[in-house]
C-alpha cells in the first residue's frame, strides 16, 4: 500500500523557501516547529526565531553538512533556503542524497519571479543565470541585442563589474536594474545604463535585470556554428570557419554531452560545441603547452570559461578522461589514434578531418573497416586577379563521420 505524501516520518526532509519577510505558511511553521535540526544560512535562521529544535549553520563547502543531515534520517528535520529551493537552490545537493519520497518540499517565490513581477517581465522570454559560485563570464554567449537577462548576482561587486563587462564588449547602451532586498522591508529598486552605472553600496543580496541593448558594429555571438577565424587567438593551427560548420553539423552537439576534441589547436571546436548549450561540456587535448594556453584564453573570452583543457599528447593523454558522447580529432591521426578514440568511445559519433593523402588513406580503410560516412569537402574564396576575380580553393578536407551504437 502506497503511503500518504503527507505522512511526516516517510517525508522525514522538509525543504522551506523563505522570503525577505519571513513569511512562513502555516504548514511551514509546523514543520519548523516539529523539527529536531534546522539548518539554514544566519539569515534564514534569524528570520525564523528561537526555535527548541537544533539550529546548524550552513558551513563551506554545503556538501560538508550532509552527513549530519543524513544521520537525522527519519527523523523530522528542515532545510531552510531563499525562496525556491530547486531553482539555482540548495534542493539539488539535497536530492542527491535522499530520495525524492522522503522530502517535502514548500517554495516561496523565487528571487527571478519577484524581479519579473517588479519589472513587469515575462519570465519565459528571460535568460534565467546565476553568477552565484560561477564563473563571471558565462554571461557573454547570452548578449544578444533585445533580450532580456535575470541573474543571481555573487555579492555587492557584481552589478559594476556586469556594466563594465557589457561596455567593453559594445553593450554600454543596455539598462541594468538592482533589484535589492526583494519582498522585505529593506527592498531597493535602482537603475542605470551601463556606461554610465556609478551605483554605490549595493547590497549582497541582490538580483540583476538587464535590458541588453548593442552599438553599432559591436560583435555578437550568432546562434548558429562557424564564428570567424580572427575571433579566436591562433597561430594558423585552427578548423577554419566553413570547415567547423560542417564539423559542428557532423558531431551534432545535444544537451548535456561531453566531447573530447583531440589535437585541439586554438579549441574552436570545443568551444562552438558547448556554446551550442549551456549544458554541454568539452575536453580539450593539446599537446603543445603555448597552443592550451592559448586555448584557454579563447574560452574564457567567448564565454566557455569551463572547457577543460588536457596539455598531453594522445592517445596517451587520453587515459582516465570522462567517457565522451561525441570525439573530434583534426589535428593529425595515425592508425594508434583511430583506434584508441574508436575504443574510448561508449557510444556515439567520431568525426574526423584529414589534409594529407597519408591521413585520408587511414580514413578511406576505416571507412571500409567500420562504415559510416566519408565526405570530400571543398571550400573556395573570390581572390582579386587583375581588374577581375577568381576563386582560390583552399586545400580540400576529407572528412570521416561514423555513429558508434
Amino acid at each position: 500500500m502506497t503511503q500518504s505524501a503527507h505522512e511526516p516520518r516517510e517525508r522525514w526532509l522538509s525543504l522551506i523557501g523563505i522570503g525577505e519577510d519571513g513569511a512562513l505558511s502555516p504548514t511551514a511553521r509546523a514543520l519548523i516547529e516539529d523539527a529536531t535540526l534546522i539548518v539554514g544560512g544566519a539569515r534564514h535562521l534569524s528570520l525564523i526565531g528561537p526555535t527548541t529544535a537544533k539550529q546548524m549553520q550552513w558551513p563551506s563547502p554545503l556538501t560538508a553538512a550532509m552527513d549530519d543531515i543524513l544521520a537525522r534520517r527519519g527523523e523530522p528535520t528542515v532545510v531552510l533556503a531563499t525562496g525556491d529551493p530547486f531553482f539555482y537552490g540548495v534542493g539539488e545537493l539535497i536530492a542527491r542524497h535522499v530520495a525524492p519520497a522522503e522530502i517535502v518540499c514548500l517554495p516561496s517565490p523565487s528571487a527571478f519571479a519577484l524581479a519579473a513581477s517588479r519589472l513587469c517581465w515575462s519570465q519565459q522570454d528571460c535568460a534565467l543565470l546565476s553568477l552565484h559560485g560561477r564563473a563571471f563570464e558565462r554571461i557573454t554567449p547570452h548578449l544578444q541585442p533585445g533580450r532580456r537577462l535575470l541573474m543571481l548576482s555573487w555579492d555587492g561587486t557584481t552589478p559594476s563589474r556586469v556594466a563594465a563587462h557589457l561596455s567593453q564588449l559594445g553593450f554600454g547602451d543596455s539598462r541594468l536594474h538592482v533589484l535589492e532586498n526583494l519582498g522585505g522591508p529593506r527592498e531597493l529598486i535602482r537603475s542605470a545604463r551601463a556606461a554610465e552605472f556609478s551605483l554605490a553600496d549595493v547590497g549582497p543580496l541582490n538580483t540583476l535585470a538587464i535590458e541588453l541593448k548593442s552599438s553599432p558594429g559591436t560583435r555578437v555571438i550568432p546562434l548558429t556554428p562557424g564564428l570567424p577565424d580572427d575571433w579566436f587567438e591562433h597561430d594558423g593551427q585552427i578548423t577554419k570557419r566553413d570547415i567547423r560548420a560542417v564539423t559542428l553539423a557532423a558531431l551534432a552537439p545535444r544537451k548535456g554531452e561531453l566531447l573530447w576534441d583531440i589535437g585541439a589547436g586554438s579549441g574552436s571546436i570545443g568551444i562552438e560545441w558547448m556554446l551550442a548549450d549551456p549544458a554541454n561540456s568539452a575536453i580539450a587535448v593539446e599537446c603543445d603547452s603555448a597552443r592550451a594556453a592559448r586555448i584557454a584564453r579563447n574560452a574564457l573570452t567567448l564565454g566557455v570559461p569551463g572547457l577543460d583543457i588536457v596539455a598531453a599528447r594522445a592517445p596517451e593523454g587520453l587515459a582516465g578522461l570522462s567517457p565522451p558522447d561525441a570525439i573530434f580529432i583534426g589535428g593529425g591521426a595515425d592508425a594508434r589514434l583511430l583506434d584508441a578514440a574508436w575504443d574510448a568511445l561508449p557510444q556515439g559519433r567520431l568525426v574526423v578531418n584529414a589534409v594529407t593523402l597519408q591521413t585520408q588513406s587511414l580514413l578511406a580503410q576505416a571507412f571500409a573497416a567500420r562504415g559510416g560516412e566519408l565526405t570530400h569537402i571543398q571550400i573556395a574564396r573570390a581572390r582579386p586577379v587583375g581588374r577581375f576575380h577568381a576563386l582560390d580553393p583552399a586545400m580540400p578536407v576529407l572528412q570521416w563521420r561514423v555513429v558508434k551504437p
